[in-house]
């Protein structure tokens, strides 16, 4: 329910540091007064206190009063405070009476006396302690013009004393409205910022992309937990950074160097990059904060391997789409187109006519083993897992696949481990794997004695079983590792380029990870699978 605008706002409690300056300010006016009539005293031989220096006495100590009790009457607000603020004004022109001799200084004291009320006053009653003031001036001067004869002109300094304290309040209060007008922007302004910093840092929070924040000297100045997750850093670690302003090439020297690396102006437009911390592949992106990098700069990291699937996914619908038409519109075809050939191999007895033919032949069967490849992907996520003795599957896989390659025994060697173990696994999404595997090492090796070793290895923890395949060709082009699993990626002529990206994605279906070493000595692939629990 909301107030109706007939009703006053209620009135704010004074500012605790005006009305300590205010206090401030009496207890130093009332002691300098004081002061001033006590000295003579010491100086000339004793005689009988004046009114004034009773006077002077009582605003001294009322003023002493008032600072020693200033805890307590700090939050006062309201008809006290008004009334000390009116009595300090009555005591200054009291002493205008009766120290004619300082009316100057002691006019003086009365503007500022008003500046005060006006500030803790928030500007509103400036007016009203400035009309109490002349009042009193006024009356004062006309008690001086009828008890002491004086002309009646004689009121210039009285009047002009008056307007000054007329335009120091109206100046106190126009300059107090300003400053509430700005503080209460200021506030407003401070909410907007605090409940803009709570949005972004849920944002952030909530992010699935690791967020980091640098200033313009690369300290750090802001984080978020995914950032700590694919670092592989922990969270009290970039607190720390945080708090003792640590620059980033003490924490990420890779990611400096990065940075670094881009030119200022390209850093808003670039890509993710490929950057390996901590044995995890991630993505890095860097955006400058304003146009110049000198403001600082966000960086964002992602898992690489998301973004590799992202890609593949969108390849995947496109095949998926595709893969009804193949099935029915090349595939008949090409049954026909092979059948005919067949035939006329059988009726042809020229060379040169059973060249093409042969010709014609192999290019049916590669565009046929195309679509079976195809096909295969949109089979992928259908599993049918069982539990296997990888080294009973692994002996049986080397004896076939020699025997159907024709390779040597001495050239393939099979290298097991002497206690057997078992895995979940596809049969037939294995038996693929190893085959596409070992066929390509087979192919870029150098085809001599032990020039294939498939080997079966336990690692350290004895959670995972990696199946190797090694070969000592020449190794892989690095202009190629980075697209080496994307379908349709080949350096072959005869190559469909889907072998190395459907074994990735059966490896993947059956929840094993398949990766690769490369030099000049050779290439190593690892299928990486975890031990069945007997």
């Amino acid at each position: 329910m909301t107030a109706t605008a007939g009703f006053a706002s209620p009135e704010k409690t004074p500012d605790t540091q005006h009305l300590r300056l205010y206090s401030l300010f009496r207890l130093g006016a009332s002691g300098m007064l004081f002061g001033s009539q006590l000295w003579p005293y010491f100086r000339n031989a004793p005689s009988e206190p004046s009114f004034s220096f009773w006077l002077l006495l009582i605003f001294f100590l009322y003023a002493i009063a008032v600072s020693v009790s200033f805890e307590s009457l700090q939050c006062k607000r309201g008809l006290v405070l008004k009334v000390q603020t009116s009595l300090d004004i009555i005591l200054m022109v009291l002493m205008l009476h009766f120290l004619p001799g300082n009316q100057s200084g002691i006019g003086l004291l009365l503007i500022i006396n008003i500046i005060f009320a006006g500030l803790i006053s928030d500007g509103r009653f400036a007016l009203f302690y400035a009309a109490i003031a002349t009042i009193g001036i006024l009356l004062e001067n006309t008690f001086q013009v009828i008890h002491r004869n004086l002309p009646l002109n004689d009121y210039s300094n009285a009047v002009l004393l008056s307007l000054s304290c007329f335009a120091t309040a109206w100046l106190a209060q126009t300059l107090t409205a300003r400053m509430q007008s700005s503080e209460t922007l200021a506030n407003q302004r401070g909410q907007d910022i605090e409940h803009l910093a709570k949005t972004n840092a849920l944002i952030t929070r909530e992010m699935p992309n690791g967020v980091l924040v640098i200033d313009q000297h690369q300290q750090l100045k802001h984080y978020n937990l995914q950032a700590s997750t694919l670092l592989g850093l922990e969270e009290t670690t970039l607190h720390a950074a945080v708090h003792l302003q640590t620059s980033l090439s003490e924490i990420m020297p890779a990611v400096m160097q990065l940075l670094q690396s881009f030119p200022a102006h390209q850093l808003a437009a670039a890509d993710a990059v490929k950057l390996s911390i901590n044995n995890r592949d991630l993505g890095i992106r860097f955006h400058a904060i304003s146009e110049s990098i000198e403001n600082g700069v966000v960086i964002f990291i992602e898992d690489w391997s998301q973004i590799q699937t992202q890609a593949h996914q969108v390849k995947l619908a496109a095949l998926g789409r595709l893969t009804a038409n193949i099935a029915h519109e090349i595939r008949n075809p090409l049954s026909a187109i092979s059948h005919a050939t067949q035939l006329m191999q059988e009726d042809s007895q020229q060379p040169s006519t059973q060249r093409m033919l042969q010709i014609i032949s192999d290019n049916v069967q590669r565009l046929d083993q195309i679509i079976k490849d195809v096909l295969e992907l949109n089979r992928r996520d259908r599993t049918n897992q069982e539990q296997l003795n990888i080294n009973h599957f692994v002996q049986e896989f080397y004896q076939q696949f020699c025997a159907v390659e024709k390779i040597d025994l001495a050239k393939f060697t099979l290298a097991l481990p002497a206690q057997e173990t078992a895995i979940v696994f596809d049969r037939r999404h294995i038996n693929q794997i190893l085959w596409n595997l070992c066929k390509n090492g087979w192919r870029h090796s150098q085809q001599q004695h032990e020039s294939l070793q498939l080997k079966v290895v336990r690692d350290k923890s004895g959670q995972f079983i990696h199946l190797l395949v090694k070969d000592d060709g020449s190794g892989i082009d690095p202009n190629i590792q980075p697209h080496l699993f994307e379908p349709f990626m080949t350096t072959e002529k005869t190559g469909t380029g889907l072998g190395l990206f459907i074994a990735r994605e059966l490896a993947e279906a059956n929840g094993a990870k398949l990766n690769y070493s490369s030099s000049a000595n050779g290439t190593q692939f690892s299928l990486t699978v975890k031990k069945a629990i007997v």
